[in-house]
């Protein structure tokens, strides 16, 4: 799914910055031999100079930025506004560059897609809050996962799998639907759901508090499991200034479950968040 073309899905809270340039150049040469004729060849005749239609472009990119209202940590009772830029870079139907990484399309066949993605998780430094002092940091790490989507009238159902390749080494699975509709020529309107899985090494980084841990904390002792993490909802808004700009809005909350909705590191199960963007397409 596209970052801002497809309007559809979450913006992450990161100020990863994204920049691309493309570049590519094309030659054409003609000859012929006049040595037929005493005068010099009539030249060939050029059906693109009367032809009006612009050639069609088959990438897109757009460069804007925002910021996002939402916790202080997964599970935090406090909010913070996090400014975020960002770069998006589409080519044809296969490749997509947004702050979330990078999404290859293998597939795609009457709605049903599959893909490779790179990304990244941000991990957790215990100076973000209180709450967090003694936990130590979860490290910055590189993820590789594959999503699988079929898409039907503006109806979208997914899956994916991402492994964090070192930091927490989590496994997380996410499964959701997603729908959106045009209102009017400039105004969409979107709405999603989620539910999001996650291994024992993912529990036990973010949720789970060792015996050092509570030591150092003065939180008690917690060991949380693999399972059902959290469920997700969302809306957003996209609308149209112009050809070129855009603004786009969205409002979500997300339910803590299972061992991580009962981890002393947890302030508040509801973990509510929005954002707004302005986004400029070339």
């Amino acid at each position: 799914m596209s970052f801002i073309q497809r309007t559809d899905r979450r913006l992450l809270a990161s100020a990863l910055y994204v920049t691309l340039a493309i570049a590519g150049t094309v030659s054409t040469t003609l000859a012929a031999d006049a040595g037929l004729s005493g005068q010099p060849p009539e030249p060939p005749f050029d059906q693109e100079r009367f032809n009006k239609e612009k050639p069609e472009r088959n990438w897109s990119l757009i460069v804007g930025a925002g910021g996002i209202y939402e916790p202080e940590y997964e599970g935090s009772g406090d909010f913070k506004v996090q400014p975020v830029p960002f770069v998006v870079f589409t080519y044809g139907e296969w490749l997509e560059i947004d702050p979330r990484g990078v999404t290859i399309t293998a597939f795609e066949h009457n709605g049903f897609a599959l893909a490779a993605k790179v990304g990244y998780e941000g991990g957790r430094d215990e100076d973000d809050a209180d709450r967090l002092r003694g936990l130590g940091d979860i490290d910055f790490a590189a993820t590789v996962g594959a999503k699988a989507s079929y898409k039907w009238d503006g109806f979208e159902i997914y899956a994916s799998v991402d492994q964090t390749i070192e930091g927490s080494e989590s496994l997380i699975g996410t499964f959701g639907a997603e729908y959106q509709a045009p209102v009017s020529e400039r105004l969409i309107l979107g709405a999603g759901v989620e539910a999001v899985v996650a291994n024992d090494k993912h529990m036990q980084s973010y949720f789970g508090v060792t015996a050092a841990q509570a030591a150092r904390s003065g939180l008690p002792e917690y060991k949380a499991e693999a399972g059902l993490k959290r469920v997700n909802v969302s809306a957003s808004a996209i609308y149209l200034l112009s050809e070129n700009w855009l603004i786009r809005g969205e409002a979500g909350v997300g339910f803590l479950t299972g061992d991580a909705a009962d981890s002393p590191i947890v302030e508040e199960k509801t973990q509510p968040s929005a954002s707004l963007f302005v986004g400029y397409k070339f």
